[in-house]
């Protein structure tokens, strides 16, 4: 289930460098423009948010940040959260979206109503963001690390969704079996 669906190609990675929303520093500031359910991608990110009092309806981490292991705090916060009602490890290459990632993330987001989950990603989870928006509700929250600038609020809307599935849906490998990985309509074709 760690196989790669789509991937990544280098001619993609500039327009990942643009933060889809506002950046933010302060958390508690973050914590008061976020709607539920709030969505974390990224170490540092989630453990901002537990520090700050708020454990995310869904939080994927990786233990890593820019490549590099976490620092001993943000290791420390995201192992000794008790607010994770289900917590799953699953793999998923640097630069790549899996099966188990994507799985994982549509079950966790579905499951936002009654738990909230942690995703432990044995790899990367820098990625996470796409998929996120597209299965997350309307008005949610997806929150993500801007490396060296802080943490950016996406409000789950046509608009970001779009953004993120034009961007999906010019990755490299098979686009159609990830809609269907994450049980929504493939975009621009009707109906299931």
């Amino acid at each position: 289930m760690s196989d790669p669906v789509v991937r990544l190609q280098e001619s993609l990675r500039a327009e990942l460098k643009e933060p889809l929303g506002p950046v933010y520093t302060d958390p508690a500031a973050l914590l008061a423009d976020a709607s539920a359910p709030l969505i974390a991608v990224g170490d540092v990110v989630t453990a901002h948010l537990l520090e700050a009092g708020h454990t995310p309806a869904v939080a994927l981490v990786d233990e890593r940040t820019e490549r590099a292991a976490v620092e001993d705090w943000v290791a420390a916060a995201v192992a000794e959260a008790e607010g994770f009602d289900h917590e799953l490890t699953i793999t998923n290459p640097a630069a790549t979206l899996s099966e188990s990632l994507l799985v994982a993330l549509r079950t966790a987001v579905a499951a936002t109503d009654e738990a909230n989950t942690l995703v432990t990603v044995d790899g990367e989870e820098d990625l996470a963001t796409l998929p996120a928006l597209v299965v997350a509700p309307a008005g949610g929250t997806i929150v993500y690390g801007q490396p060296g600038e802080g943490m950016v609020r996406v409000t789950v809307d046509d608009g970001s969704r779009e953004i993120a599935q034009d961007l999906l849906r010019r990755m490299e490998g098979a686009p159609g079996r990830l809609w269907w990985l994450l049980d929504v309509d493939e975009p621009g074709v009707s109906g299931r």
